[in-house]
């Protein structure tokens, strides 16, 4: 199932002086725009994210499973049934993923999620960012790196 662009995209930013919370989206001329909001309206943004994901789940097993179509037949057919230890090991693996994720630097962080996960180009988050497109670069790879090495550690100890 492809993952579709967003059209939005969320941030906290924390400073001494207290959290604000934007909300940056491309208008009609496909220039970004940003804005500060509140943070009840940012947290029904990042719960409207969340159902969205939930909904996009539910309507693929829903087709998949009351569907039975002619593609749908044929990857059965050509595709083995995991099994219960590949199936607990790629779980383990995803929660390792997101736990080495949750544990990078913010910024890293940030840029390999808004980069991987909403398909943004490293010009797109420099312009959020206020930085280069190199900067951008060299902390999603310097992110992939770290990741990659903390994989190796606990798949190949």
């Amino acid at each position: 199932m492809a993952i579709p662009k967003r059209s939005y995209w969320l941030r906290e930013v924390v400073t001494e002086a207290g959290t604000s919370y934007h909300i940056s989206f491309r208008d009609g001329q496909g220039k970004i725009q940003k804005l500060c909001v509140s943070y009840d309206f940012y947290m029904a943004f990042r719960r409207l994210e969340l159902d969205e994901r939930k909904l996009e789940g539910w309507d693929y097993r829903h087709r998949e499973f009351s569907e039975i179509m002619e593609e749908t037949l044929n990857w059965r057919a050509v595709r083995q049934p995991k099994s219960i230890e590949e199936i607990i090991l790629e779980e383990e693996r995803a929660e390792l993923l997101q736990r080495i994720i949750s544990n990078l630097p913010e910024m890293q962080r940030r840029r390999f999620l808004l980069h991987y996960e909403y398909e943004m180009t490293y010009k797109e988050i420099g312009r959020i960012e206020h930085c280069s497109q190199q900067s951008v670069g060299r902390a999603v790879t310097a992110a992939r790196e770290k990741i990659k090495a903390e994989m190796k550690k606990y798949l190949n100890p």
